[in-house]
C-alpha cells in the first residue's frame, strides 16, 4: 500500500511539473506575440562614434530582445533636443546634466534617467610646448559661445581663467593649426585627431581627469513619461548598457548603422572615438567599474550642483535633486 501511494504522489508530481512548464512556456509566448512598445530616442549630435552603444543596442537586436521598438533620430546644431522633448516629439533625448539642473530651475518638467558617459570627453587642445592646463592662463582660447554656461566658468574658477583669453570658436580646427599660440576646445574623440591628422601632435587636456564633473550623454524624459513608461524606461537603460559593453567588443554593427544615418562619417574617425573612449574611461570608466555602465551617484549630482552654484550657473536654492533620479540605474548591474 505504501509503495501505491509514493507512485501515486509522484505521478501527480509530475503532472503538476508539466502543467507548471506549459503555463511558462504559454506566457512566455503571449509575451513575445506582445508587440514591442516604441520609444523614440533623439540624439544630440549627428551620429558618431560617441554614440555606439545606442546604434549597437538597435543593430543586435538588444532594444528588440527587450520588448522595445526604439528609433534614433539624430540631432544637430540646430536641434533644440529639449524643446522636441518637451513637445513630444520625441520619448528621450540625449542631453547633459547642466542642461537639465538649469531647465529645473525654469520649472520645467524634465528628469535625467541615466548616464552614458562617466566622463564629459570635453577637452582643452593645445600646441607642443603647452604640458601643463595651467600654463594657458593668459592665452587665447577659443571656445563656443555655449562654453560660458558649462565649462569656461569653471576654468576661471579652477585656474583664473579670465574672459579677456576667449577668442571664437568657429567648429574648425584651422585657425588653431594657423596660430601656435591659440588653444581651443574640443571633444576628446574628434578635434585631437583631425590636428594630428594636419601634422600637428597636439596637448590634450581632458577636463573630466582634472575634476570637471557633469556627466556627458545623459538620457532626459519627462516626467509624466517617467510616471507612465517607468517600465519600458529601464529596459531601454539596461539595453544600451548592454549595447555599450558589445560595442567595445565589436563595434561594427554599430558603426553600420552610423555611416547609414551619417554617411559622411570616416572609418578612420569612427575607430579613434572607440579608442579614445576606451583609453580614458568615458563610458566604462568612474563609478561604472563597481555599479555598471549607464550609471549615476547623488554624490556626483552634487559636486555638478556645487560647482555651478559656485559659478554663478544656478540659483543655491534650486533642489537640483529633482533634475536626476537613481531609480531606473540602481538595478543596471551591466558592467564593463
Amino acid at each position: 500500500m505504501t509503495i501505491i501511494l509514493e507512485e501515486e504522489m509522484m505521478r501527480i508530481a509530475r503532472t503538476l511539473r508539466t502543467a507548471l512548464a506549459l503555463l511558462l512556456a504559454c506566457a512566455a509566448c503571449a509575451a513575445s506575440a506582445q508587440p514591442a512598445e516604441k520609444l523614440v530616442f533623439l540624439t544630440n549630435w549627428y551620429a558618431e562614434a560617441e554614440h555606439g552603444g545606442f546604434y549597437q543596442a538597435l543593430a543586435t537586436g538588444l532594444y528588440r530582445k527587450h520588448g522595445l521598438d526604439v528609433t534614433i533620430k539624430m540631432g544637430g546644431p540646430q536641434v533644440n533636443g529639449l524643446q522636441l522633448l518637451l513637445a513630444g516629439q520625441a520619448d528621450l533625448f540625449m542631453g547633459y546634466d547642466i542642461q537639465t539642473i538649469n531647465a529645473v530651475e525654469r520649472g520645467l518638467p524634465v528628469v535625467t534617467i541615466a548616464a552614458a558617459f562617466q566622463k564629459d570627453p570635453t577637452v582643452i587642445v593645445a600646441h607642443p610646448g603647452v604640458e601643463k592646463l595651467e600654463m594657458l592662463k593668459g592665452r587665447p582660447v577659443a571656445i563656443s559661445s555655449a562654453s560660458n554656461t558649462t565649462f569656461w566658468p569653471w576654468l576661471r574658477t579652477r585656474y583664473g581663467f579670465d574672459d579677456g583669453q576667449i577668442r571664437p570658436y568657429s567648429f574648425s580646427v584651422q585657425p588653431f593649426l594657423a596660430d601656435k599660440n591659440l588653444a581651443q576646445q574640443g571633444y576628446a574623440t574628434s578635434e585631437p585627431f583631425m590636428v594630428a591628422k594636419a601634422g600637428v601632435k597636439p596637448n590634450v587636456f581632458l577636463l573630466a581627469d582634472f575634476g570637471y564633473p557633469p556627466y556627458a550623454e545623459t538620457v532626459i524624459v519627462t516626467r509624466d513619461t517617467l510616471a507612465k513608461r517607468r517600465a519600458a524606461l529601464k529596459r531601454f537603460v539596461e539595453a544600451t548598457a548592454q549595447g555599450w559593453k558589445a560595442y567595445f567588443a565589436d563595434p561594427a554593427p554599430a558603426h553600420a548603422l552610423i555611416k547609414k544615418d551619417n554617411p559622411q562619417m570616416a572609418d578612420d574617425l569612427l575607430a579613434f572615438g572607440v579608442k579614445t573612449m576606451t583609453e580614458y574611461g568615458i563610458v566604462a570608466g568612474g563609478d561604472a567599474v563597481k555599479l555598471g555602465i549607464m550609471t549615476m551617484t547623488d554624490a556626483r549630482w552634487k559636486r555638478t550642483f556645487e560647482f555651478m552654484a559656485q559659478a554663478g550657473l544656478v540659483k543655491r536654492d534650486v533642489d537640483y535633486t529633482k533634475a536626476y533620479t537613481l531609480e531606473l540605474v540602481k538595478d543596471v548591474k551591466v558592467l564593463p
